[in-house]
């Protein structure tokens, strides 16, 4: 990876998840700035990970030639206006967003027409380095650019590049979003188990290490499909067949499709919005 002065605007939990990935992989801190109005924040982000911290977006821009955004989409507008006049034009910085349904064209809107945009969908499992992150560029992101963008994700785990920022919807959808559908299982799971009997310790043991189990025998088995993998544990007439019969029976599948669509709905609602 070449080394460029990095800018974070924002050091929330995917913003640190990102600058942690970065140091742990050897990128050098003097090189890396955080900007934040919080400056609790900022004091522990220094402590913790000795990079250059600030309050002032501005300053700590205008020393970077690589701007990752990594603030709510609420006030991303009134951020990027402030910034933009700032600096005077954003001059021929990378910009990496993070903001959630905010297009490329709405950042170049802001920007005052600035189009060497990178737009990320992270998920939470960044924070262990275990993320997966649906990546766009604009076209006018050159392929070296693009390979820097690529090296910062590297640190906190996969990487998927889309040919269509649409798509991004549906990276939302399918990982963006996803970690908290199958907390919302594995609580649901562990409830119930709870109510059947097991102690709390046992029944979160039992559930979330099976979780993790079953997505790594998957992630370790790429050319067997989940389908066949499901179909090993799943003997006819035997208890796991009673259990998948009963998903079927409430169609499980739709509303899988019926919650991810509202995932995706919801997304290009905050296209608009913001």
């Amino acid at each position: 990876m070449d080394k460029r002065k990095i800018t974070f605007i924002g050091g929330g939990n995917m913003g640190r998840a990102l600058v942690s990935g970065l140091i742990g992989s050897g990128y050098p801190k003097d090189l890396i700035t955080v900007a934040d109005q919080d400056s609790d924040k900022l004091k522990r982000l220094e402590a913790e990970l000795g990079v250059n911290v600030t309050t002032d977006n501005t300053s700590a821009a205008s020393q970077a030639s690589v701007l990752v955004l990594a603030v709510k989409p609420q006030v991303i507008a009134d951020m990027l206006k402030t910034l933009t006049s700032g600096l005077g034009g954003i001059g021929d910085r990378l910009i990496i967003s993070m903001a959630a349904g905010v297009t490329i064209n709405r950042i170049k809107e802001l920007t005052g027409g600035h189009d060497r945009i990178v737009r990320l969908m992270p998920n939470t499992p960044a924070l262990i380095g275990k993320g997966v992150t649906g990546m766009f560029a604009s076209s006018s992101v050159s392929a070296d650019e693009k390979e820097f963008a690529d090296s910062i994700l590297k640190a906190v785990g996969q990487r998927v590049w889309v040919e269509k920022e649409e798509d991004m919807n549906t990276v939302t959808a399918a990982s963006g979003s996803s970690p908290a559908y199958f907390f919302l299982f594995m609580q649901y799971m562990i409830e119930h188990s709870i109510e059947l009997g097991l102690t709390p310790e046992q029944a979160y043991t039992l559930v979330t290490q099976s979780a993790l189990g079953a997505a790594e025998l998957a992630v370790r088995s790429p050319g067997v499909s989940l389908e066949t993998l499901r179909a090993q544990v799943t003997s006819k007439g035997g208890t796991t067949h009673a259990a998948v019969t009963a998903f079927e029976e409430k169609n499980l599948k739709n509303a899988v499709d019926e919650a991810m669509d509202a995932c995706i709905r919801r997304a290009k609602e905050m296209e608009k919005l913001f």
